[in-house]
């Protein structure tokens, strides 16, 4: 016999849990949550996308050549029929691979084309918004050199209002410089 040994420490129990049952999907997934979350250094396992099904591939060379021919055993049939069902099941597969292949293709392409379409799209849009930009810019052009030439027609208008006002003001004064000579003179007797 062997030697008794320390007892153990006994070991700390969980507290039950109360049994739920969940009444929606939105209510189990709370629940699976809850329990994810209890021990959150846990690690998770995150199952991975399983590889679709494939058959097996052909045998390279078939020994028993055989058929459901007079002259085989009643056992052979059996053997015949299984392989023509794999074989049959291997071509059906290929076939759904080939339309599924087809389908991503033309899915591919129409995805192509629609992004052909979105560019020209974009960049007729592109085109519209940079005129109507361009036009902005030519009438915000246009005004300033409108007010620039009313500027400057209004200064050549001062300057030539100015020279006339400096005639006008030198015939005002040749007119007072002849006033001040007095055509009579007054307190004379």
């Amino acid at each position: 016999m062997a030697a008794p040994s320390a007892p153990r420490p006994p070991r700390p129990r969980k507290e039950p849990q109360p049994l739920v049952i969940p009444r929606n999907a939105a209510e189990e997934q709370r629940l699976r949550l809850e329990r994810l979350m209890r021990n959150p250094e846990k690690t998770v396992p995150i199952p991975e996308k399983l590889n679709e099904w494939a058959p097996r591939p052909p045998p390279e060379f078939v020994r028993d050549v055989m058929g459901s021919s007079a002259g085989a055993g009643s056992g052979e049939f059996h053997v015949y029929r299984h392989l023509r069902r794999r074989e049959y099941q291997r071509q059906d597969f290929m076939d759904a691979m080939a339309e599924k292949q087809r389908l991503d293709e033309e899915f591919q392409k129409k995805l192509e084309r629609n992004k052909m379409i979105a560019e020209e799209q974009t960049a007729k849009r592109r085109r519209k918004r940079q005129k109507l930009k361009e036009k902005k810019l030519q009438a915000k052009k246009n005004k300033l050199e409108q007010k620039k030439q009313e500027k400057e027609s209004d200064q050549s208008q001062e300057q030539v209002s100015s020279e006339d006002d400096e005639e006008d003001c030198k015939e005002e004064e040749e007119k007072e410089d002849d006033a001040e000579e007095p055509s009579f003179v007054m307190g004379r007797g």
